[in-house]
């Protein structure tokens, strides 16, 4: 299953279907750039125990938060002579001392001040789209017949996944699709042209 699929079914499983990412000063620098547009919804503090309060104020329950990033904290340090690398998977994890383990990138959140960011999905596609004939990739109308000169391939196209994807299977689609479509499309073009001549 693609982790962006597990990732966003959990985050949708939330309350007002959010989900809150927590930073501390030394893993800050690690950011990308959309951290810092002016529309994120951020909650600073000094302590770990002054952000869960402060994220009281948008339903995240205080007391559960504290215990969670406590427990995070502790299991952090099973991997305390483990060298942080974010270029590799560096092994540096919180064993199998969490529900959710973390298996790399294990960063104890001990260095004020922390930051919280509201995250929620996005579409990166529908899993639905238009229909195509598989051979041309023409799309198909609501009567299942060949819209002249209307080809589709990549994300646009429906019915190739379902429920859930595999990584790196919306660019094969695109590479299969394109080609087929592709080379309709010029023949279609070629026909055309050959009817002026």
């Amino acid at each position: 299953m693609c982790a962006d699929a597990k990732y966003g079914r959990e985050i949708m499983a939330q309350p007002g279907m959010v989900a809150w990412q927590i930073f501390d000063a030394k893993s800050k620098p690690l950011q990308r750039d959309e951290y810092h547009i002016r529309e994120v919804t951020r909650v600073e503090s000094d302590t770990l125990a002054g952000l869960a309060e402060e994220l009281a104020a948008y339903g995240v329950h205080p007391e559960r938060l504290k215990a969670t990033l406590s427990d995070y904290n502790e299991a952090v340090q099973c991997s305390k002579d483990v060298t942080f690398n974010p270029a590799v998977l560096d092994g540096k994890s919180t064993g199998d001392a969490l529900p959710v383990p973390k298996s790399n990138w294990a960063l104890e959140l001990d260095t004020p001040p922390y930051e919280a960011y509201a995250t929620t999905c996005g579409i990166t596609f529908t899993f639905g789209g238009l229909r195509i004939e598989p051979d041309s990739a023409a799309v198909l109308d609501t009567n299942l017949q060949p819209i002249s000169g209307l080809f589709a391939a990549g994300e646009l196209v429906g019915g190739l996944f379902y429920f859930n994807y595999a990584g790196g299977t919306g660019l094969m689609s695109g590479a299969v699709f394109g080609r087929a479509a592709g080379t309709a499309a010029a023949a279609a073009a070629a026909a055309v042209l050959a009817r002026w001549d």
